[in-house]
């Protein structure tokens, strides 16, 4: 079981000791895709949901989703994140909405899943605005692009 950092030597399930580790800035970004029907993204697109502004709200959904990791993933240290952002790239084409997350801190500790939760609940507070206009929306592509820092250094997606 050594080789599981979340496991110590006697199967137990542990939160990984990152005391001795070097603090470093670090940056992970993460994207997602919420595809619709063209009626749906118009309304999005022209703000005319009646819930309101679905982009900001989701903007905000995700910031609040970065900050509470800690809350929803069990070994996932809180931390102090310095800079969040979600960003949104309609594609009026394909009907979809990308998200794009970055999450930022000085730390002993990565933000990836930071990152992917932000974009998580940003596309799921796309979703809730809009699936009573539209409840066959796919949330899809969910994943890290890149991130840096720490000993493993620069991570980007091919």
């Amino acid at each position: 079981m050594q080789d599981f950092t979340h496991i110590d030597d006697k199967g137990h399930v542990r939160m990984v000791d990152v005391t001795d580790k070097q603090p470093s800035d670090r940056i992970a970004v993460a994207q997602g895709v919420v595809t619709m029907n063209s009626r749906t993204f118009e309304m999005i697109y022209n703000q005319a949901v009646k819930k309101g502004n679905v982009l900001e709200t989701a903007r905000i959904a995700g910031i609040m989703a970065a900050k509470k990791t800690y809350e929803l993933i069990p070994m996932c240290h809180p931390l102090n994140i310095t800079h969040i952002s979600v960003d949104f790239f309609p594609d009026k084409t394909a009907s979809s909405i990308r998200i794009e997350t970055s999450v930022r801190l000085l730390g002993r500790t990565g933000v990836e899943m930071e990152a992917l939760t932000a974009t998580s609940v940003a596309a799921l507070t796309i979703y809730d605005m809009c699936k009573s206009y539209d409840k066959e929306m796919v949330i899809s592509d969910i994943y890290l692009l890149e991130k840096s820092g720490g000993k493993n250094g620069v991570f980007k997606r091919k």
